[in-house]
């Protein structure tokens, strides 16, 4: 509960304090560079994602006890992406151009230039930071005119001021254990008083791992983030998703994330009850999945239609795959349930296309590291062939695996169309798109061929 303090600054229209907060978009290759020796690029971003969050709980207990604003500033990603990642309870900021002392310097300027009359500026990078090590900074500028907390390699994990200071941030040896010193002594040289916190470690080597682990260890860190996000775009699966959930949920460290686009049957409200992260949003399966994408917390996504199941073993499977030499993404071989004629012929032509040209479409399960996806803005927004254009796009940066154990997907397309109708236009299709028929008409075809059939 607020304090009444709290409640009285809340009131007026300025908080007075800032707590600005450094951080990056957790994006496999882009984040913890030098932790990727040791951890591969997804672990290190894996990393980067747990400490920050980590950080932003240290960050949300002072929030309850000290009217101060929290900025997120940030650097990759959008604010769409940080906002679903970290929630809306915080302001966000692109931290914009230049070395990372320009960046600091813009951050605190703005801020005063805001209404604040003191800023301390924080990464997440120092895992051991509290509450209790915030509440200290803010109160060292009531007699000090810079506090800076100093980190075991020289550099400092916080620097708190009344007021920009451009000497503090031009020139700095960044990176490199001679930061702190020589902040000190621009600070000493216009006669700023300096208060310095308690000296911290923080992450960023492959030796400084044993920070976090120990963190990790005494449960002070939130549970680890998932290695695997599910994402299940749907529209009126009701009869289908519970048995799609559990066969997601046999592996561990997943989650499962439904985006619904707006069914009318039971679809949200079984989800819900087998534990599914739910999102609705509208406009076509495309951006249901990008919308998924865009708030799962694996450093792997997995697209798994609302009709299909996976096989157990599926992690290890993908894990398997995704370690191959030059393999960029994947999926899963194709069955189908049922017995009607043809059904087998339809499953060894789907997997032999697959296989062969690499090019394995929705119902096969298809999965890619969290950050590559990201890289490449997701499933392209077409009303149709939006899976055949990101596998399109894929291979061209490497290979595209498909796993030897088999997702099981529903009959009920070649039920309704009837088989040889449904692998006809499943063909039809592709080879307009090829061919350069907009994907706005072949949807209109499609549309057209389900009520011909």
């Amino acid at each position: 509960m607020e304090s009444t303090k709290i409640r009285e600054y809340r009131r007026g229209k300025v908080l007075l304090e800032r707590l600005i907060v450094f951080a990056r978009y957790p994006e496999a290759g882009k984040t913890k560079t030098r932790l990727i020796p040791a951890l591969g690029p997804d672990g290190a971003a894996g990393i980067q994602r747990l400490m920050a969050e980590h950080a932003l709980n240290q960050f949300r207990k002072l929030k309850k006890h000290r009217p101060v604003l929290i900025d997120v500033q940030y650097d990759g990603g959008s604010r769409g992406l940080m906002e679903t990642w970290l929630g809306r309870e915080f302001s966000y900021t692109p931290q914009g151009e230049g070395d990372l002392g320009r960046r600091m310097f813009e951050a605190f300027s703005r801020a005063f230039r805001s209404g604040a009359r003191r800023a301390v500026l924080v990464g997440t990078d120092c895992p051991g930071i509290t509450e209790k090590r915030l509440q200290d900074a803010f109160e060292s500028l009531d007699h000090a005119d810079v506090v800076l907390g100093p980190t075991r390699d020289g550099g400092y994990y916080l620097i708190g001021l009344h007021r920009p200071v451009r000497d503090l941030f031009v020139a700095m040896p960044w990176g490199t254990d001679r930061v702190l010193s020589r902040t000190r002594k621009a600070a000493e040289g216009i006669g700023l008083r300096v208060c310095l916190l308690k000296q911290m470690a923080d992450v960023d080597r492959p030796e400084d791992l044993s920070v976090w682990e120990e963190i990790h260890r005494s449960g002070a860190a939130p549970p680890p983030s998932p290695v695997l996000s599910v994402v299940i775009p749907t529209l009126d699966e009701g009869e289908n998703i519970a048995e799609t959930i559990k066969s997601a949920q046999t592996a561990s460290m997943v989650e499962v994330i439904i985006v619904d686009g707006g069914s009318r049957d039971e679809t949200v409200v079984v989800g819900r009850s087998h534990g599914a992260k739910i999102l609705t949003v509208s406009g076509g399966r495309a951006r249901q999945m990008n919308t998924g994408a865009a708030a799962a917390r694996g450093e792997l996504l997995l697209f798994l239609h609302g009709d299909t199941r996976l096989p157990r073993g599926y992690d290890r499977a993908i894990h398997h795959a995704l370690n191959r030499p030059r393999t960029v993404a994947g999926a899963f071989r194709l069955r189908i349930m049922g017995d009607r004629i043809g059904i087998r012929f339809i499953e060894r032509t789907a997997n032999w296309r697959s296989r062969f040209f690499g090019m394995p479409y929705g119902d096969q399960a298809i999965f890619v590291g969290a950050g590559l996806f990201r890289s490449l803005g997701g499933f392209p927004e077409l009303p149709i062939m939006e899976d055949f254009e990101l596998m399109r796009r894929l291979r061209r940066l490497g290979r595209v695996a498909i796993c030897p154990t088999s997702v099981l997907t529903s009959d009920r397309r070649w039920q309704a169309l009837g088989v040889w109708q449904t692998t006809l236009t499943n063909y039809a299709i592709p080879i307009g798109y090829l061919l350069g028929v907009s994907p706005s008409r072949l949807a209109r075809w499609y549309r057209r061929q389900r009520r011909l059939w």
